[in-house]
């Protein structure tokens, strides 16, 4: 049994809060240079080119167990479109402004648990996912008032990813996250290559090849979300949910910091007063949760609640 090291699960966790937003910043200086269906077929191909040797070495296998074929096409096909979203947004918004509007993704999760899943969800939690919205809408604002309807692409992003998490955890206990996530990769890849090849994006169907500084930034790109994801994936083995759940919040200040220091921008004042009320709402939805934990009601249907997904 694996023993909780819970400083290199934060040490892991923090890293993952760093790298994401740094590929996020990378996608938004590519976006206008390279074809959106590139950047994604960069991401996941690296992605399938890092892991394969780590499934080698461990000895997994990458054949899918019974019953998940079709979630794991499905899981891919989410996965392709959550990040398609996010790439397009970043196109048209502040790095910190994507971020903070797509973070409303774990409200989006509570409502989709109780919804679909039939779990449990209370008035106070319901009502931290109202406040957390308004949030949210406070970011828009804004966004929506200079660019119009691409202010939306993050609120696209967090319902598509509360989905591909919903689909996760059907499928999680059955495949190790590894050769899960290098199945995604090859899955993807198999979706991206004939859309690519029929808009005559491939050097095989005669279009040019990118310099050698773009493709270099997009190895860079599929190697920071790889390893981005993986970094979160270990943290959870060795620190709890509960501790690991709220540090996630660091990816918007420190998406911040890099769309400062990259790109020079900053939220105005209604965006920065929507993010601190989303990371608040936020923060005590995963306190709820914790506290729940640690004294669960005495009824079954309480018992049910869900842990915060990360």
């Amino acid at each position: 049994m694996q023993t909780d090291r819970p400083y290199l699960g934060i040490l892991l966790m923090l890293g993952f809060c760093v790298l994401a937003p740094l590929g996020d910043s990378i996608a938004k200086l590519l976006g206008g240079q390279v074809p959106l269906t590139v950047l994604l077929l960069a991401r996941f191909v690296v992605q399938v080119l890092l892991l394969l040797p780590l499934v080698w070495l461990s000895g997994l296998r990458l054949s899918l167990p019974k019953g998940t074929f079709a979630l794991t096409w499905l899981r891919s096909l989410l996965h392709i479109l959550g990040i398609g979203f996010m790439f397009s947004a970043l196109r048209f918004l502040p790095l910190a402004d994507a971020l903070a509007i797509a973070f409303v993704m774990p409200f989006i999760m509570l409502l989709l648990g109780y919804w679909v899943l039939g779990e449990v969800v209370g008035r106070q939690r319901m009502a931290a996912c109202a406040v957390g919205f308004v949030g949210t809408l406070l970011v828009i604002q804004p966004n929506f008032a200079s660019v119009g309807w691409p202010a939306l692409l993050p609120l696209a992003v967090a319902v598509v990813f509360a989905l591909f998490m919903l689909v996760t955890r059907q499928i999680a206990k059955k495949i190790d996250p590894i050769a899960l996530q290098t199945i995604s990769g090859l899955q993807a890849s198999m979706i991206l290559i004939p859309i690519l090849l029929l808009q005559g994006q491939l050097p095989v169907a005669q279009a040019p090849l990118p310099s050698t500084g773009i493709l270099w930034m997009l190895v860079l790109l599929g190697g920071i979300g790889t390893i981005a994801h993986l970094m979160m994936t270990w943290s959870l083995r060795f620190a709890p949910a509960a501790t690991l759940a709220p540090m996630q919040y660091l990816e918007i200040p420190f998406g911040t910091l890099i769309g400062w220091i990259v790109f020079s921008d900053l939220p105005n004042g209604l965006a920065a007063l929507g993010i601190c009320i989303t990371i608040g709402a936020g923060l005590y939805i995963i306190g709820r949760e914790r506290r729940l934990s640690q004294h669960p009601a005495p009824t079954a249907a309480a018992s049910k609640a869900p842990a915060p997904e990360v």
